[in-house]
């Protein structure tokens, strides 16, 4: 199996509401426009990948339901590897969405009786990817992707969207520790505070702060990137495409400010449309970014 990036955790499907505001208690509001469609972080990344032009799988759970099906045959149209999923009677995961005007969003997520999958739900034997991202929301399986992958010297990416249970358990065995604001303020209270203490255990850190750029930490290197400028109406799935895209780049062996870049254009870009599927750059769309 010739993949360039492999994606391992969560998969749902997102109902996107464009609402003026979010609703207050027991207030009744109606929605400007809906657009629905598959997301999850690591799904979300694959496709990412896919449209930018390589090679990409993902492998996780999503239930024979029809939001399963929809997402299934959606990944398949964008040209993503769908060999590593597993398929079972539980409920595909499902978020609703309700996004303002400004971009703000609010989300809710139903896993209902859905678990992780186990260690060996999925066999990986003579799977070798150039590059390996996780989402942290299939430990086990990831725990034990990671062991052997180890050994084999191929790159590992961890998007850190929060504190669970998953991230803990891989964000010091990764190269690199991709994460949110929302995970450096519940792990130190603050961004500064989280880079030092992360950078202590991990080879290479990055902390992306939305509209106000990231910052970063190699070794004893440290540095700063602001974001790029666009008109944001939509931040659903934003930190998705940037850690695709900063996969893609390490693919690509970029040096490090540039795929910094090259993953933040692609964060910027999904920003200008709803939904996180729709908003994924495409290649084309990337590059005119880059080159601007």
């Amino acid at each position: 199996m010739n993949i360039d990036v492999l994606c391992v955790g969560h998969a749902s499907y997102d109902l996107v509401f464009s609402v003026a505001h979010h609703p207050a208690e027991d207030e009744k509001i109606f929605a400007e426009s809906l657009v629905s469609c598959g997301g999850g972080p690591a799904a979300n990344a694959a496709v990412t990948v896919a449209k930018l032009g390589f090679k990409a799988a993902f492998s996780g759970y999503l239930g024979q339901d029809i939001y399963g099906e929809k997402h299934y045959q959606e990944l398949r149209q964008y040209g993503v590897n769908t060999d590593l999923i597993i398929r079972g009677t539980s409920p595909t995961p499902l978020s609703t969405v309700l996004v303002k005007a400004d971009g703000k969003r609010a989300l809710i997520n139903y896993k209902g009786e859905t678990r992780p999958l186990l260690s060996e739900a999925i066999d990986f034997y003579g799977i070798t990817p150039k590059v390996i991202l996780f989402d942290g929301h299939e430990p086990q399986l990831s725990t034990s992707l990671l062991k052997r992958t180890q050994s084999e010297k191929i790159p590992t990416v961890l998007d850190a969207g929060s504190v669970h249970e998953g991230t803990l358990a891989l964000m010091e065995q990764v190269d690199y520790l991709v994460c949110s604001e929302k995970f450096a303020r519940q792990f130190a209270g603050d961004q500064e505070t989280a880079l030092t203490r992360l950078a202590e255990n991990s080879p290479t850190v990055v902390i992306t702060l939305g509209e106000r750029g990231l910052i970063w930490q190699r070794g004893q290197e440290r540095g700063v990137l602001p974001a790029f400028s666009v008109n944001a109406i939509d931040t659903t799935g934003a930190g998705d495409a940037f850690h695709g895209a900063f996969a893609a780049a390490i693919v690509l062996k970029m040096n490090w400010l540039d795929a910094l870049r090259y993953a933040s254009a692609a964060g910027a870009l999904c920003c200008t449309k709803i939904g996180a599927r729709s908003g994924l750059p495409s290649k084309e769309e990337h590059r005119a970014l880059l080159e601007r």
